[in-house]
């Protein structure tokens, strides 16, 4: 690979000006996560594009009318016109490229999971500290009102004393092939949507649990095709996760929380904006909830925006990103699963 100089970075004098991103990858949520909500945020521009085939670059850059399509990954990191990098590529080589992307002078907004594990999240978090960059984790569901609306309700105490907290994320996937049915690139139902039930554990809960106990079904070794876990929080609330790619549903995503006067249910918290339900049952009686807001990727991308322009605080900072990371490599571990990134021993390597 190109070497990368450390001295290529020049941040304008002007931080009104419209952030230049570039896109390393042409992933398929790119368009969703990205291209989209940058036409409702005027202050970002698509400055570029960079793909492992130099076409898909050109033809991605035509498609979504991106400014200029780079022959390699490296050679758009050393665009001086181009400040931050969105990481969309596979898992495995979110710390790689990530590390590469800081050491270059950009700032980075990389996909969840963050990294393949804990310790790979934890060498990022290093690189963006030493650089004095932007590292913010693609968590957008936590951008939407919605995710600041569960935790006031179990705020204000009109459940009572938690008791117990259940997330879901389970989808069909029936592509065999699909590289999130991949070990070596970081594949694995609870790296994909089981990342997100762990996540929104974590905040709703506001403490870090520790993995109780843990069930795995897999679709190939140590490739995970459903998962569950039982988890336990600082003050006792009881924490279960279950995730999925082969649900035998179509949609299952959910949240359930209960307390010793009430309960909240939610349905949808990933992508409120299509549409989404919060119930609330206490003895008081039941009322349901619609929480406004733009789709979240357009909230994410504007968040992201103001942490580098202004330094504004972020909830999906490397912080954040190494102690989910954390959850899922125990949760993995508690499976008897090894956590992504881990070389295979001699014996499961020929197993």
């Amino acid at each position: 690979m190109d070497s990368i100089p450390n001295d290529t970075h020049e941040p304008p004098q002007d931080t009104d000006a419209p952030l230049r991103i570039g896109i390393l990858g042409a992933a398929k949520i790119t368009p969703m996560a990205l291209v989209r909500p940058a036409r409702a945020v005027p202050e970002v521009v698509l400055a570029g594009v960079a793909a492992r085939e130099p076409q898909r670059a050109g033809d991605f850059a035509i498609k979504y009318r991106v400014e200029r399509a780079y022959p390699s990954y490296d050679a758009m990191l050393r665009a001086k016109d181009i400040e931050a990098i969105y990481n969309p590529l596979p898992n495995a080589l979110h710390a790689e490229w990530t590390i590469r992307a800081l050491e270059a002078g950009k700032h980075v907004l990389c996909e969840k999971p963050l990294a393949s594990n804990a310790a790979e999240a934890e060498r990022m978090a290093e690189a963006a500290s030493r650089t004095g960059r932007v590292l913010m984790e693609a968590f957008h569901w936590r951008y939407h009102p919605l995710a600041a609306r569960m935790r006031q309700v179990i705020e204000s105490g009109e459940l009572g004393r938690l008791r117990d907290i259940e997330t879901s994320f389970c989808i069909p996937l029936p592509s065999p092939g699909n590289i999130r049915f991949d070990y070596a690139l970081g594949g694995g139902a609870t790296m994909d949507t089981g990342c997100y039930a762990i996540h929104m554990l974590r905040h709703l809960g506001a403490a870090e649990p520790e993995v109780l106990r843990a069930r795995a079904l897999l679709m190939g070794p140590d490739v995970d095709r459903y998962m569950e876990a039982e988890m336990r929080f600082p003050d006792g609330t009881i924490g279960r996760m279950s995730c999925s790619l082969l649900s035998g549903t179509l949609f299952r995503v959910r949240v359930h929380v209960r307390g010793d006067r009430g309960e909240m249910r939610v349905f949808n918290p990933i992508l409120p904006h299509v549409y989404h339900r919060l119930t609330v049952h206490t003895v008081d009686g039941t009322r349901q909830e619609r929480v406004s807001g733009d789709a979240t990727y357009t909230h994410q991308l504007r968040a992201f925006v103001a942490r580098v322009r202004s330094g504004a605080t972020i909830p999906t900072a490397p912080e954040d990103s190494i102690a989910n990371m954390r959850v899922i490599d125990a949760v993995y571990e508690r499976a008897g699963l090894r956590r992504r990134g881990d070389p295979a021993s001699p014996a499961r390597a020929a197993s």
